[in-house]
């Protein structure tokens, strides 16, 4: 049994407070969130060893407990004992905001039940940091983790191309690779957007059309943050590439990528860039 300790401050109230924690840069932390750490009984990690290295850096003392997906409804009753006795508690995940595809929601549930206060401390969040960059629209859908049986990623995925919304997900870039073509498969027409390392000193964001998505050639470190795009407006294009559009493509198809041959042509065609995506493809394939 952990023995109740004073509050550290008598304006500061009781309770569970979320709090979002850097998703890469630790200077992305508020000056709100550094200061009620310091003040909490608790600090609720999910992983102790990654969270002590943000709490060393803006010296927080507080007393840390492991409350992971593996151990969280083992930790009920004592964490609640402890909110119960006016004590404050902080939960944070490893990055970004607990309970949004991270451990969390079980905790909570539990103190609504028991009426104990709740406080949101807001801060990053991958999912917002990646619609804010995509240019699609600011409606959205967050999906969460990419599911891991190919059934069910059918099923969803087909269900998630119905929406007239952006949509985001979290996935590994080694399923990212298996999942292309279903990717492609469900969201033709649509643009992409691939955040990868946000904040961290080798952020990439890789902005292209579903129609043209390919795999990585090696699978990158890290989880990708998937954005895709609202479903585009209808566009008249004509048939087929004009004589000259194809003879240019013959031309660089042994010197440039096909990604890039697709973006130069289309920037002079009205032809859609899967229709020429997909000639040069057949040209390459004949050479």
């Amino acid at each position: 049994m952990i023995l109740h300790t004073q509050n550290k401050n008598s304006e500061t109230k009781g309770g569970l407070y979320i709090i979002s924690t850097p998703i890469g840069n630790l200077k992305d932390i508020t000056l709100r969130a550094i200061e009620v750490l310091k003040k909490s009984d608790y600090i609720l990690c999910e992983d102790t060893r990654t969270s002590k290295i943000l709490l060393d850096k803006y010296d927080i003392k507080s007393k840390l407990i492991s409350n992971h997906k593996f151990n969280e409804r083992k930790n009920l009753s004592k964490i609640t004992e402890i909110l119960k006795q006016d004590c404050m508690v902080s939960l944070i995940s490893d990055a970004g905001t607990p309970a949004i595809s991270d451990p969390g929601a079980t905790l909570i549930n539990e103190c609504i039940n028991n009426k104990i206060n709740i406080y949101p401390i807001p801060g990053a969040s991958a999912v917002s940091s990646a619609v804010s960059v995509s240019g699609f629209n600011e409606k959205y859908f967050f999906y969460g983790f990419f599911p891991e049986k190919n059934i069910q990623q059918k099923e969803d995925l087909q269900s998630l191309s119905n929406l007239n919304s952006s949509i985001v997900f979290f996935i590994s870039p080694r399923k990212f690779n298996k999942s292309v073509k279903l990717i492609k498969r469900n969201f033709q027409g649509r643009k992409i957007l691939i955040c990868r390392e946000m904040s961290k000193f080798y952020e990439e964001y890789i902005r292209t059309e579903v129609d043209i998505l390919e795999p990585f050639k090696d699978n990158p470190k890290g989880e990708l943050t998937i954005v895709i795009s609202e479903k585009g407006k209808s566009k008249k294009t004509s048939i087929t590439l004009e004589e000259s559009d194809k003879k240019n493509i013959q031309k660089m198809i042994k010197k440039l990528s096909i990604k890039d041959i697709t973006d130069l042509i289309s920037q002079n065609s009205k032809v859609s860039k899967k229709k020429i995506y997909d000639y040069c493809l057949k040209i390459k394939n004949e050479k």
